[in-house]
């Protein structure tokens, strides 16, 4: 149903997401990433605001398809120079200041996924020689904290400088991001010729707990984010992805006309979900559909290329009000995968990553295809 809202539209089909924006468009919404970036390079979620390693690395991925390059690369010496010695980094950053020194896995894994992305944009080998240290300790840190049932523990406390108590749960939209990013890892992994098969163990655990054991993560129902995150991570895939992506979930998130709500209870657009569902969509073969909603959120575009972050249509008004980073930055990435502008644009696909990873070693009760078997 269409909300009563004066920015909803008519559907109309969309065969080209070039009939949407233009690159220069693209381009303008790449440099007001730049415009927010900080000195020492940090990418905030608002100017002034927060920083975090998940958002700031999309953001560095964005500006490279934008075609801005030395800002990118000073955002990724940024994740460079702030990862701690455990591998992680702190999950909120303001001004060059630590407010949350606790650590997310899912941020901390990302790194893997910009690196790769470098690569597959600029195919500078030196600059992923560079990085795959940064890189090799932040995956590690990650795996370290698998849990007994394949899932991700998703966050560990910091106290008086030094790790301290692991969140012993895990969230289904961070596990199915890791899975992309453990994918990503073995991919640099393999480039370099540096195998790391506790990686692949791993993945192979952590995305049979994202298809067949959705009940152990904690309950995040209410976000969109625990619907679409399984297909944009990769761990569904094929026929599972447009089962799920076509369930009746796509009921309570999708908002005709506008986007996706950000909450199914709350009647708010947001960019950034609504471009991630864009890019799982594509990627399981819904291509129609992406480009539908692609163009139905650009009514949040602002002037120089900027994004508002949402919008409340019962009293039309963007809510925040803010232009996020993190959402220009997702219109971008949505937009290269759709219109293939860079080498980068299959990066949601998992066109350019390693196979989905075998479920060796699993816990639970489930039978495994993929088992090694015994040689005694």
């Amino acid at each position: 149903m269409r909300p009563d809202s004066p920015r909803s539209r008519p559907a109309a089909p969309v065969d080209d997401v070039r009939d949407v924006l233009s690159p220069a468009d693209i381009a303008r919404s790449a440099a007001s990433i730049v415009a927010m970036q900080e000195a020492d390079g940090a990418i905030p979620w608002v100017a002034g605001e927060h920083t975090d390693v998940w958002n700031h690395v999309e953001g560095a991925m964005a500006m490279l398809v934008g075609g801005e390059v030395a800002a990118a690369e000073r955002a990724y010496e940024w994740v460079r120079s702030t990862q701690r010695a455990d591998g992680s980094w702190p999950m909120k950053i303001v001004g060059g200041v630590v407010e949350d020194h606790s650590a997310e896995t899912n941020m901390s894994a990302y790194i893997a996924v910009g690196v790769w992305h470098h690569w597959l944009v600029r195919r500078d080998l030196d600059f992923v020689r560079r990085f795959w240290p940064t890189v090799r300790r932040a995956l590690d840190f990650v795996v370290s904290l698998q849990l007994d049932w394949g899932g991700i523990a998703w966050s560990q406390e910091w106290t008086d400088g030094r790790p301290g108590k692991v969140n012993e749960e895990g969230l289904l939209a961070c596990s199915s991001s890791i899975y992309q990013s453990l994918r990503a890892g073995v991919a640099i992994a393999e480039l370099l010729g540096d195998p790391q098969p506790e990686w692949e163990l791993a993945g192979g655990r952590l995305g049979h707990a994202v298809r067949e054991h959705a009940g152990e993560f904690l309950d995040k129902s209410e976000w969109s984010m625990d619907w679409y995150y399984p297909v944009l991570g990769g761990a569904v895939s094929d026929d599972a992805a447009r089962e799920l992506l076509g369930n009746a979930e796509w009921d309570r998130f999708v908002v005709e006309g506008l986007g996706i709500r950000c909450v199914g209870k709350n009647d708010w657009v947001t960019g950034a979900e609504t471009c991630e569902l864009v890019m799982a969509l594509d990627a399981s073969g819904r291509r129609e559909q992406a480009l539908a909603l692609f163009a139905d959120m650009q009514h949040l575009r602002a002037d120089e290329g900027r994004y508002w972050t949402g919008y409340v249509w019962p009293d039309d008004v963007n809510w925040p009000v803010e232009h996020s980073s993190y959402t220009a930055a997702a219109v971008i990435l949505a937009y290269d995968q759709l219109a293939g502008l860079t080498g980068g644009a299959d990066i949601m696909k998992g066109a350019t990553l390693p196979a989905p990873f075998a479920e060796i070693g699993l816990t639970c009760d489930c039978p495994s295809a993929d088992e090694v078997p015994s040689l005694s």
